[in-house]
């Protein structure tokens, strides 16, 4: 059995898809041919020859290399649902890939789509319904105001439709049903997959799934509202992002070594109770070398998450270890100055076009009043928390789940209760076609202290297509292009075990076993 899955620089790997593809097909029709489809109140605007080498997608100035010749297919689904298929003329390997969405997505997903038609697939993605203004504002919500149907196919219609549509157009152009199809997404896109998973069990046999936004109304309540409140609501309690460094250094330096290997890694922040009260200011130390009462608080309420009176707890919180790095809490919780933060920018729109009008201060929520109507709203579109995925079991689907532990986004804890949820149901069954991946030291999606680049696309096609599941997936960190560690990620509950020899940058000298069990000799 093949356990071990491996990561290696684009440029290498992308040549290595190249040569691993099937056996070249031609095309059973021309690309322009495409025009003539018809699809369920759908129509093809364009279906246009596009040469090997670079291509530049529209609002951008960078453009896409190293990319095969592809048939390349513009469409829209009523209302306004925009999606592309990228169909490789030469180099199909038989299959289709449908790719997810970030933030309020809004746009089509180029550089994903670009990754699996390296690979060979036939791929899709879709705006969702909406176009975000301007394209580049990843969490603009100003098309939802007043626009409940406009929402729901953001939640679970667009790609859903862009799915269906992608696969009758793949078959249409090459003349055969593709062998497997199979969707990639994170955050966004891993509430996609999961709410793909959840409603339409037959449109995918396998689904890669990262840390998904899949509680999604009362993640905008308890998570990115709730960081904004704790330190933007009193202007005392602003962190600046200078001050972020020196919290980051204190969590590693108290918690590191939980896990029995000093390596700037926090394996399981659970274990980590640091106390950030250590760093009040005393009198007369400078101000940038510690924290005021009033930033303590904001740093304890953060890692607390957000109560109701009742101390019912609205959604699991980010855990200690995400603070450091640019894709950390300078991002997410600071900003570079107040109201300038991701979770604020996040918070803000979504309250004033979706959840409310655009008169409303968010900052004034309500956790006693005003969540449920928020769930009265929202949560039949968006919220992909149903734990039964007994129709994606029984039809034989598989889905590999995977969330970073240092993510400054979306609680990891989430995650792992949804996984529990789901094995609740399934029990002793759920690995056979769900396994969940934790992975310590990477932040929202990747980056991160840890090793955060990892294959799960060939893990999940192994498992698919030769019942090879995954019992590790070799995870890398670089540093200025150089591989400098790597370690192996394991189902969870499992977790990478130094085997007491050898290098701790090395995957080699680590083992998957249950926490608290002794290294392997």
């Amino acid at each position: 059995m093949r356990n071990i899955r491996t990561v290696i620089p684009l440029a290498i790997s992308s040549i290595l898809a190249l040569l691993l593809l099937a056996t070249p097909l031609p095309a059973q029709q021309s690309c322009k041919d495409l025009l003539k489809l018809q699809l369920p109140d759908t129509v093809i605007t364009s279906a246009t020859a596009i040469s090997s080498g670079s291509f530049l997608p529209p609002n951008s100035r960078t453009p896409i290399g190293n990319l095969p010749a592809f048939c390349r297919v513009v469409a829209v689904t009523k209302p306004a649902i925009h999606f592309e298929v990228w169909l490789p003329f030469r180099t199909w390997n038989g299959k289709f890939e449908g790719v997810g969405n970030g933030g309020t997505a809004g746009t089509i997903s180029y550089r994903a789509m670009a990754a699996a038609l390296r690979r060979g697939y036939s791929t899709a993605s879709t705006d969702t319904g909406h176009v975000n203004t301007p394209p580049s504002n990843g969490f603009d919500a100003g098309w939802a105001l007043g626009h409940p149907e406009l929402v729901a196919d953001f939640g679970y219609r667009g790609l859903h439709l862009a799915t269906v549509n992608g696969k009758q157009i793949t078959q249409t152009f090459y003349g055969k049903v593709p062998a497997h199809s199979y969707y990639a997404g994170c955050s966004q896109g891993g509430q996609q997959g999961l709410m793909e998973a959840q409603r339409f069990p037959d449109d995918y046999d396998g689904l890669l799934v990262g840390d998904p936004a899949n509680n999604w109304t009362r993640h905008y309540a308890g998570a990115h509202l709730w960081y904004s409140i704790a330190t933007l609501k009193d202007p005392e309690s602003y962190i600046p992002a200078s001050k972020v460094p020196l919290l980051a250094k204190a969590v590693v330096a108290a918690c590191d070594a939980n896990d029995g290997i000093v390596d700037g890694v926090l394996d399981d922040p659970r274990k980590c109770h640091f106390d950030p009260a250590v760093l009040t200011c005393k009198e007369g130390q400078p101000a940038a070398s510690c924290f005021t009462a009033k930033q303590v608080k904001a740093i304890k309420d953060i890692w607390a998450g957000a109560h109701d009176s009742r101390g019912a707890l609205v959604v699991p919180p980010i855990v200690p270890g995400s603070e450091a790095g640019s894709g950390g809490w300078s991002s997410w919780i600071t900003g570079n100055r107040p109201f300038n933060s991701t979770h604020w920018k996040a918070a803000d729109g979504v309250f004033k076009n979706i959840f409310f009008d655009r008169s409303y201060n968010a900052l004034n929520f309500n956790y006693d009043i005003d969540l449920k109507p928020m769930l009265a709203k929202t949560a039949r579109s968006m919220d992909a928390v149903n734990p039964d995925l007994r129709p994606l079991q029984r039809r034989g689907g598989k889905m590999i789940l995977y969330h970073g532990w240092s993510d400054p986004d979306i609680s990891p804890l989430n995650t792992i209760d949804y996984y529990n949820q789901v094995e609740a149901i399934t029990g002793k069954d759920t690995p056979r076609f769900l396994r969940l991946f934790m992975v310590p030291g990477m932040n929202h999606c990747g980056g991160g202290p840890g090793p955060n680049h990892f294959d799960g696309m060939t893990a999940l096609e192994e498992w698919v297509e030769d019942d090879d599941a995954p019992e590790k997936i070799i995870a890398f960190h670089s540093t200025d292009g150089e591989i400098d560690r790597s370690r192996p990620l394991c189902p969870y509950p499992e977790v990478a075990v130094y085997r007491g020899k050898g290098s701790t940058n090395s995957a080699v000298n680590f083992a998957c076993k249950l926490p608290q069990q002794k290294p392997v000799r």
